[in-house]
């Protein structure tokens, strides 16, 4: 559903990404993992189509190549990007933006779908005004439920969440995962993979995977850290 090949990235003179390979089948969550600095981050930026960074080679969907598409025809081709920090939309209630993210659906099932999120009483509010950060993170996957796409980026979103609103975001992840939707989580830590199915784990350190594989990844991780991957 997903494959990046030879994807490099840079803002300015700055070097970010140099050169992630990644393909990620449909259904398939593949968790990315690393230090702070590495480009996690980025790659989902970087996919998604942010403008602050000038890219290189190739981002696929499917048989379809976004590499030169702006945001919001990405957003169109099935491209969903969850934030490490949601912003608030001052103004605009869950409900209209709901109605935004997917048109074709009624009141009546916009409210059943938010209902499994726990976020009824939040549709008359603000989007992700004075809302903790667990609840933002509800939100987020609200919105990802609501448009159902065929990438979901899940960048940090176990970040800022004490141990239950961890759990909590994971058992939403794992009940509302989709088998046409691919998923992309990146995260610091191994708290949030111990509770969901993940298919790989990938390392990157300076803008590069430098190892792959399965859950074994995880506790390898937990138990040398990232030092033992750098050069």
């Amino acid at each position: 559903m997903l494959k990046v090949e030879n994807l490099t990235a840079s803002i300015g003179d700055v070097s970010i990404l140099n050169g992630i390979d990644l393909e990620v089948g449909p259904g398939e969550l593949h968790a990315i993992m690393g230090p702070n600095g590495s480009g996690k981050s980025t790659l989902c930026h970087v996919v998604m189509g942010n403008k602050d960074y000038s890219q290189g080679g190739k981002i696929s969907i499917g048989d379809e190549d976004i590499s030169s598409l702006p945001q919001n025809e990405r957003s169109d081709s099935g491209v969903f990007q969850s934030f490490q920090y949601p912003v608030g939309l001052n103004g605009v209630t869950l409900m209209e933006f709901s109605k935004n993210i997917n048109s074709e659906l009624s009141d009546e099932e916009i409210i059943k779908l938010a209902k499994r999120f726990n976020m009824e009483e939040f549709l008359d509010r603000e989007v992700n005004v004075d809302l903790s950060g667990g609840e933002k993170k509800r939100s987020e996957l609200f919105q990802l439920s609501l448009k159902n796409p065929k990438v979901a980026l899940l960048d940090e979103i176990d970040s800022g969440l004490d141990i239950d609103a961890i759990k909590s975001v994971a058992n939403l992840i794992n009940e509302t995962r989709e088998s046409s939707t691919s998923y992309v989580l990146v995260t610091h830590y191994s708290r949030i993979l111990k509770y969901l199915d993940v298919d790989k784990v990938h390392v990157v350190v300076d803008g590069k995977i430098v190892k792959s594989g399965g859950n074994e990844l995880i506790e390898e991780v937990d138990s040398g850290g990232y030092t033992q991957y750098r050069e």
